[in-house]
């Protein structure tokens, strides 16, 4: 019935003029074409389209086949012969349509081809797509662009593998499409190039921009949050790492990859601002030229053998910050990761000591220090908490000595949380334990400038009333380094400054400590008493409840595990008392 539709409409459309075909011969034509696919007649269908005497209709109609034939061949994706016969069909219009409708067409099934069914039918079209794209002559730059955002805009809507298991199945085929697409633009960049130092070619321009938007948004995704490090043991190719591979040799084909590198918002000279600063976090191509810095400085499999060695360490630095803190202000663990590894490598090219002051007159240096305690403190992945950790030491260690000292004072202010400020004072303390063995001394970490940087140290944010559990790591630390200055710095030394500090101290600090404790100590005291009085509440209840305890609610606990929870600050307590009262004995001037 199918193919009877078929050839009528053929043999109604032979005998007349392509101007003289009406919209209903088209639908009639598409209808009956889309049918016979469906049927199993895809021969006949292939002989109505080889045949010369149909050659009209073919070019008029023939791009409304594009859809069934499509479908076609992915239902008869292990029928060898059926899917040769639509390739066959396909190669055929290509002969004979319109491009530019050959075009659209290609691409309307590349937009409307479901997840399961888009790698498929892009590795399908490619070629076809390629054909096309070379008929259009000069005038090709906007269609190939069209091509290309149209294939990455499908492709970002399928999931990246990334162990590999996943990398190896390849389940939803992005794998073999990433591996695909830079082969099918290699005649385009090629074009590019031999045509670079021809000025007046509008066509090159035109499709080197094209290119390079492409490149720019096949490193924002997948590239960006791929995993990309090479694992030695794996002998197959990662294939994610391949395709970074073959859009930095488009990008260096194109004398476009050291300058996006070295883009001119990463290596200004002056001062940037904050209006600045947000400029660039929005730019259009800001997470996709983040990443680029990423496959050059850190995958350095990428582009270092012609990359300049002429840069010093503290200039890839300063054009990496931005880019730097692109990352890590995201929240996808392969993109935090990409962020710490590239400012790792640029702070291993430095010497300890070596970056100068005025590098914190660029706001982002300040701005990379705080982002990198975010991190530690509060990215939910526990292996970029270590790293991020390890990286803020490394930065912190490259600072010259008047560095340091700032983004302690910065970072005591900001990090706004305990275990971190506790970290920070622990710095400050190996500061000052160096200061301590050079005869020369310091100008930072010993005397009258250390003292205003003690003030951040040795407080109690709300007085007696501060809530000692939440603060306890940052009071242990303070302690600890009061205690460590009586015993290095003797009184009748006093490098420090600290000895003629002592009254301020006990009046701002230690008084205010003991009352602190004195108060919590009778609270939680107070609050097991009551607990275990509480027959209602008794060890022995499964009841849960719920507990606020260092500013934290503990939700769902039963009475035992609350009496637990109360003890062990109990303990914590005690900690900080028996420091302070090391501090006592040192100072021998307590008269509580």
């Amino acid at each position: 019935m199918a193919e009877e539709e078929l050839r009528a409409i053929i043999q109604r459309c032979q005998i007349l003029d392509e101007a003289d075909f009406k919209g209903e011969d088209f639908n009639l034509f598409q209808v009956a074409g889309q049918k016979c696919l469906e049927e199993g007649y895809i021969s006949e269908v292939l002989e109505v389209v080889q045949n010369e005497k149909n050659v009209v209709i073919v070019k008029s109609m023939g791009w409304n086949l594009i859809g069934p034939l499509i479908r076609s061949i992915l239902k008869h994706k292990q029928d060898e012969i059926e899917r040769k016969q639509c390739l066959t069909m396909l190669e055929r219009l290509i002969q004979v349509c319109s491009p530019k409708e050959l075009l659209l067409g290609f691409l309307e099934q590349i937009e409307q081809a479901s997840q399961e069914n888009v790698s498929q039918t892009i590795l399908i079209l490619l070629d076809p797509l390629h054909e096309v794209l070379l008929k259009l002559g000069n005038k090709k730059a906007y269609s190939v662009g069209l091509s290309l955002s149209t294939i990455l805009d499908q492709l970002s809507l399928l999931p990246v593998p990334y162990t590999k298991h996943q990398l190896e199945e390849d389940e939803h085929g992005l794998c073999r499409c990433c591996t695909a697409l830079p082969c099918f633009v290699r005649p385009f960049v090629d074009e590019v190039v031999q045509h670079l130092e021809d000025s007046s070619n509008r066509g090159c321009r035109e499709l080197k921009e094209e290119l390079l938007a492409f490149c720019l948004k096949s490193i924002k995704y997948p590239l960006l949050v791929a995993e990309l490090d090479h694992v030695p043991e794996e002998t197959a190719e990662n294939p994610f790492r391949q395709f970074a591979a073959d859009i930095l040799d488009i990008l260096q084909d194109i004398r476009e990859l050291f300058p996006k590198v070295f883009s001119q918002h990463g290596c200004r000279n002056e001062s940037w601002d904050d209006e600045e600063l947000t400029k660039i976090d929005h730019e259009q191509h800001a997470d996709s030229l983040a990443c680029l810095s990423y496959l050059i400085f850190v995958q350095n499999c990428f582009g270092l053998n012609c990359f300049p060695t002429i840069f010093d360490p503290s200039y890839i630095l300063q054009c990496n910050m931005v880019h730097i803190k692109v990352l890590l202000n995201k929240k996808e663990e392969p993109v935090l990761s990409k962020g710490l590894a590239l400012l790792e490598n640029c702070l291993l090219r430095l010497e300890n000591d070596s970056l100068h002051t005025e590098r914190l007159d660029f706001k982002v240096f300040v701005a990379t220090s705080e982002d990198l305690v975010k991190v530690a403190t509060m990215c939910p992945f526990e292996p970029l908490r270590k790293k991020s950790l390890k990286v803020l030491q490394l930065y912190i260690d490259k600072f010259e000595e008047e560095g340091k000292y700032i983004l302690f004072r910065c970072l005591l202010q900001s990090s706004n949380h305990s275990g971190m400020e506790a970290y920070i004072i622990q710095n400050i303390k190996n500061q000052i334990d160096l200061a301590l063995q050079k005869p020369e001394g310091s100008s930072f970490f010993l005397g009258n400038t250390l003292i205003k940087l003690l003030d951040n140290v040795l407080l109690l944010p709300e007085g007696a009333s501060t809530d000692l559990l939440q603060n306890s790591d940052r009071i242990m630390a303070a302690l600890n380094l009061l205690r460590y200055l009586f015993i290095k710095d003797k009184e009748y030394e006093n490098r420090t400054s600290l000895w003629k500090e002592l009254y301020k101290i006990q009046q701002t600090f230690l008084k205010p400590l003991y009352t602190a404790l004195f108060l919590s100590k009778q609270h939680y005291k107070a609050e097991i008493k009551r607990r275990r009085e509480n027959k209602g509440e008794s060890s022995t209840s499964a009841t849960s409840t719920s507990i606020t305890v260092g500013g934290k609610k503990m939700s769902k606990l039963t009475s035992q595990m609350e009496l637990q929870v109360l003890h062990s600050a109990l303990v914590t307590f005690d900690l900080i008392e028996s420091i302070l009262a090391r501090v006592e004995e040192l100072t021998d001037t307590f008269s509580y």
